[in-house]
């Protein structure tokens, strides 16, 4: 029987720890949250490789390194509320709920949406709320938002998303002017009209879809 806790822990030793990722709440969470659980049957066993793995529907679960590192990039102290576009297999939500006090998850493919509710609800994470909607129009209902990460590479950040950080508040999410190749940028919101703009790693998401994203 494989001993996925095990595992577990050596892909936070090895692939995220030994790459540079320190925030010990990032680390803790990513040894709490079972990957395996995540992924459609006869996949459990690459779980811990560092690899994006297939879901259906043309979509992929991130490497276990680029959702910590987006993780960490968000700054998170603890009990804010976070905001995600692309909730895919409800894995990074999973890993942000484990650090903050809710998360609010959009996802534009139904059959993705009811998958990850259905696991993140057997998983006993109540502090995540799944919708089945265009995520680069955001959640109002339940902005401001203290981080927001966006998991799908868009042509600019959408000025909607960017109305729904509080002031002080960041967000995290893949841009370029294709759909193949994307730079990682971390926005801050300085005043109600100010954001600053941090470019950190170059990246290869699967394109944001949606009004302020790319046509589908």
């Amino acid at each position: 029987m494989t001993d996925y806790s095990r595992l577990r822990e050596r892909m936070v030793q090895r692939q995220i720890a030994g790459r540079g990722v320190r925030s010990e709440k990032v680390l803790d969470a990513m040894r709490k949250v079972p990957r395996e659980r995540f992924l459609p049957n006869g996949q459990a066993v690459w779980a811990y490789d560092d690899a994006p793995l297939p879901i259906g529907d043309g979509q992929t679960i991130s490497q276990p390194y680029i959702v910590a590192y987006m993780t960490e990039a968000l700054v998170l102290d603890g009990g804010e509320k976070v905001l995600e576009i692309g909730t895919g297999s409800g894995y990074a939500a999973a890993v942000l709920a484990e650090i903050a006090a809710d998360v609010y998850t959009i996802e534009r493919i139904d059959g993705l949406a009811i998958m990850a509710r259905r696991i993140l609800d057997k998983l006993g994470y109540q502090n995540v709320h799944v919708r089945h909607g265009d995520g680069t129009l955001g959640w109002p209902e339940h902005a401001p938002f203290d981080a927001i990460v966006v998991t799908a590479g868009g042509p600019d950040v959408p000025d909607t998303l960017k109305r729904q950080l509080k002031i002080g508040g960041r967000l995290v999410m893949p841009i370029g002017k294709t759909t193949w190749f994307q730079e990682l940028v971390r926005v801050t919101r300085i005043t109600a009209a100010d954001f600053d703009t941090e470019y950190l790693v170059p990246v290869r998401f699967v394109p944001l879809i949606g009004e302020e994203g790319w046509d589908s």
